[in-house]
């Protein structure tokens, strides 16, 4: 592939970490005032009406699905994913949500062996081990080398975990379902199960929170546009790469914004996860080029 193209898409990848930097600190900043389920809805309710104009243009067809109890499991664990991690960059340092969010290659290992038969060798098991091991690093052993995780903690591990589910679900629903049959379906179905848990929590927005509400859900789509484009250019591999630079963005606005130093275990774990995510990410794609997956 041209250098050039790599190039290009190298520059919308760090154009969605940034965007998705900003979006986290204004989930931060509207978390003090509004609940993650009220966020969560705000979302939601965003990308559905960016696809409105497409869902009026194809009518009926939009919603045409020969498996819909799959699509609504998507919906489904998308949207958890989508609560949970609202939740943990609320009530997180910048630094660490974003590192346990890139847990996520580390479960769909296991996820794609069981659910769509996916051969996985002893590297790739390695490297699981090794990321769950920085998990545990981040966690912070205390006396005794006891464990104990946090609300916070345990909610953007959910949110990786759910994820990583979805992105299993994508892989089945693919061979048979257009992407924008699954993109109507997940922000129709994405509205209607945020509505509830937000009305439990709710509470109107009014003046600059009603507008930042809404730059929530655009600043969303935007940085979604961008991930996508990223990956259309260039090669899949680095462009995965280049989306860790989000750990860098986030750290520099913890501390700029929140004065968030990252400690040593915090360092130190987020380095192993990331390195056993990288491996598992390019161990992958060299497979795949020689055939073998």
């Amino acid at each position: 592939m041209p250098l050039t193209s790599n190039l290009r898409g190298a520059a919308w990848m760090l154009a969605s970490a940034l965007v998705f930097t900003v979006l986290m600190v204004l989930v931060r900043y509207l978390g003090t005032s509004f609940p993650a389920p009220v966020q969560t809805f705000y979302r939601q309710l965003a990308s559905f009406l960016v696809l409105m104009p497409l869902i009026l243009k194809r009518g009926p067809a939009a919603f045409t699905a020969s498996r819909p109890w799959i699509l609504c499991l998507l919906s489904g664990f998308g949207t958890a994913a989508l609560g949970l991690s609202f939740y943990g960059f609320q009530k997180m340092s910048l630094a660490e949500a974003n590192a346990l969010s890139f847990t996520r290659a580390l479960w769909l290992v296991p996820l794609a062996a069981i659910v769509v038969r996916e051969r996985v060798g002893v590297m790739r098991i390695v490297a699981l081990f090794a990321g769950f091991g920085g998990v545990l690093m981040m966690i912070r052993p205390a006396e005794g080398l006891h464990f104990t995780i946090d609300a916070p903690t345990l909610a953007m591990l959910a949110s990786a975990f759910l994820l990583a589910m979805t992105v299993v679900s994508l892989k089945l629903l693919t061979r048979d379902h257009s992407p924008t049959v699954i993109l109507v379906w997940g922000a129709a179905l994405g509205v209607l199960f945020t509505l509830p848990p937000a009305l439990l929590v709710w509470r109107w927005p009014h003046g600059v929170d009603l507008v930042l509400l809404t730059l929530l859900g655009v600043l969303a789509t935007v940085q979604q546009a961008f991930f996508v484009k990223g990956i259309q250019l260039g090669d899949a591999a680095i462009m995965g790469s280049m989306d860790y630079s989000r750990l860098l963005f986030g750290a520099v606005a913890g501390y700029w914004l929140y004065h968030e130093v990252p400690g040593p275990w915090t360092l130190g774990g987020a380095v192993v996860i990331v390195a056993s995510t990288l491996f598992i990410t390019l161990h992958e794609r060299r497979l795949a080029l020689d055939g073998k997956v």
